[in-house]
């Protein structure tokens, strides 16, 4: 029986839920997800659960906030002015795309409006799921294996040798 390893390119179907049983994402919702094992493209703790899965298997795990989005970080919560904002209708709940400089660069980030007044804003930048503990229930659909010798990569957009006879 073939079960996924590195490199494999995966089809899962899954479920989260929070701590209280609340589903946050599914792929009844948003289709299944498909990555290559190794690309680290999904939570790495995500991507080794599925290592040594059979397709058909259902696993369920439980990935700490570490292992997840991270602990929440109360610096990441900051107060700007309300003229930052223009004549911007403003909602506590609602998710912002700020401009932010990192590494000497400006990077379009989320944040969330945590509360408004008069004068300030109180903006969150940690993710939504940060400091949570996030339960998936995962079933691998199909598992797609690089021809042998191909060199299949993402950074290459392909196969790369010539005499490579396709990736799966």
């Amino acid at each position: 029986m073939q079960r996924a390893r590195q490199n494999d390119t995966v089809t899962i179907l899954y479920s989260g839920q929070l701590a209280n049983g609340e589903t946050f994402e599914s792929s009844e919702e948003t289709g299944p997800l498909s990555f290559r094992i190794g690309d680290q493209s999904v939570m790495p703790a995500f991507e080794q659960a599925v290592v040594g899965m059979a397709t058909g298997e259902t696993r369920i795990i439980t990935l700490s906030a570490e292992e997840a989005y991270g602990p929440r970080r109360e610096e990441l919560v900051i107060e700007v002015p309300r003229d930052t904002f223009g004549p911007r209708e403003l909602s506590r709940g609602m998710v912002l795309g700020l401009t932010m400089e990192q590494e000497g660069k400006p990077q379009q980030v989320p944040a969330t409006v945590a509360a408004v007044a008069e004068s300030r804003v109180t903006v969150d930048f940690n993710h939504p799921l940060a400091g949570q503990a996030l339960t998936f229930t995962l079933t691998l659909q199909s598992i797609g294996r690089p021809a042998s010798g191909c060199g299949c990569s993402p950074q290459t957009g392909g196969c790369a040798p010539s005499s490579c006879k396709g990736c799966n």
